[in-house]
């Protein structure tokens, strides 16, 4: 991890660059798809939200969840990259959701630049790295 300045200009120039984006977020979808079969399934997904700690802080501090609350946030998580609803993530509906996620992130950052702290693998590194 390194604390790097994001703002919304920098995430946007890098979604708006199709070929970079595009590559990052095939290695990502690689990387996630760990039986290989070109679609990501429920249980890979949810390794990478866990990984995330999506739901097990509250500003930094570890909060005890309800199994079931922390299951059905996932499974909504999930439904949004399965656009089509056929149990399964495939690439294009990877790239499409993550794009809409990283554009509200610029959205809702706008012109503010705030201090992040940021995994060297993630895709926010990879914005801030290609800003450059």
């Amino acid at each position: 991890m390194s604390v790097e300045i994001v703002d919304g200009a920098t995430i946007l120039c890098f979604v708006e660059d199709e070929e970079a984006f595009s590559v990052c977020v095939s290695d990502l979808f690689a990387q996630l798809d760990t039986n290989k079969d070109g679609v990501l399934s429920y249980a890979e997904m949810v390794k990478e939200l866990q990984r995330l700690r999506v739901l097990e802080t509250h500003f930094g501090v570890d909060v005890k969840r309800d199994p079931e609350e922390v299951a059905r946030v996932y499974e909504s998580m999930f439904v949004q990259f399965d656009h089509d609803l056929d149990g399964r993530v495939d690439l294009e509906e990877f790239k499409e959701e993550t794009k809409q996620i990283m554009l509200a992130m610029a959205d809702g950052l706008g012109s503010l630049p705030l201090q992040m702290a940021l995994e060297h693998d993630s895709l926010l590194m990879k914005a801030v790295q290609r800003q450059s």
